[in-house]
């Protein structure tokens, strides 16, 4: 997609989708739950938070290794709640909520319906307490077959279509971040993708090195200012960085 369109489409939603009269007053502020993919070290989530402008504000409460079940019993869903509670009546509070590369797997005891249903529970708590839940979709792997350069493996297809499921059943905004990355990397090649791959060998192929954060990060910016256009004000642009991506180019 070029940038133009990418805008395009955004001012679309903002006419039809999204009325500037659903605007919130108050300013924006993000919490950020999900597993490692999130977290600080190897997440996107901090490079969303670095670009925000004050008064706007947020929290990675991202976790290595968790599961949508293992977050919640471990107590780090406890803790956005809190945020919530704490927050909603100053901010514009927004939830991403971005599990899947954990709950897939065999021994993680959670099943593809368990782990929509979790979803669909967190979103339905986030609009209890007065927040806005944003269902993210998993960031893509960066692993390519043999010989297979621009074909990375689409190895979170079903969380992504369980992630999707959960929205609807709830309300709630997508953000398509695993349409997008695997779109992304896909357009710019495995020797070009395998640059943002996490570790000094850059054999980590599932999280992200600090330059990595920062794009992806951008990435899933962008991607909220297009469903939600009145939260582009708290952003820090980052043109040159956007139109790379948008227009399939390494970042």
């Amino acid at each position: 997609m070029s940038r133009l369109s990418f805008w395009i489409t955004a001012f679309a939603s903002l006419s039809v989708g999204h009325p500037v009269a659903d605007c919130s007053s108050k300013p924006a502020a993000f919490f950020l739950a999900g597993d490692s993919t999130t977290a600080v070290d190897g997440g996107w989530g901090n490079g969303l938070l670095a670009p925000l402008k004050s008064p706007a504000w947020g929290v990675n409460i991202g976790k290595s290794g968790a599961t949508t079940a293992s977050y919640s019993a471990g107590g780090y869903w406890a803790n956005i709640t809190k945020h919530l509670r704490d927050n909603v009546a100053k901010y514009d509070s927004y939830v991403t909520i971005s599990f899947g590369h954990n709950d897939q797997k065999s021994t993680s005891g959670v099943t593809l319906e368990a782990f929509q249903a979790n979803l669909v529970k967190f979103a339905n708590e986030v609009k209890s307490l007065g927040g806005t839940p944003l269902l993210t979709t998993s960031l893509t792997r960066r692993v390519f077959p043999s010989n297979q350069d621009h074909n990375a493996t689409d190895s979170l297809h079903d969380q992504r279509l369980a992630a999707i499921a959960a929205a609807k059943a709830t309300g709630s905004t997508v953000i398509d971040l695993n349409e997008a990355s695997l779109k992304y990397v896909n357009a710019i090649g495995k020797t070009a993708a395998q640059e943002y791959n996490y570790g000094d060998d850059k054999k980590d192929t599932t999280h992200l090195n600090p330059h990595g954060e920062v794009v992806f990060g951008r990435m899933v910016a962008d991607l909220i200012i297009r469903e939600k256009p009145c939260l582009e004000k708290y952003f820090t642009p980052d043109k040159n960085l956007s139109d790379a991506i948008w227009n399939n180019q390494p970042a």
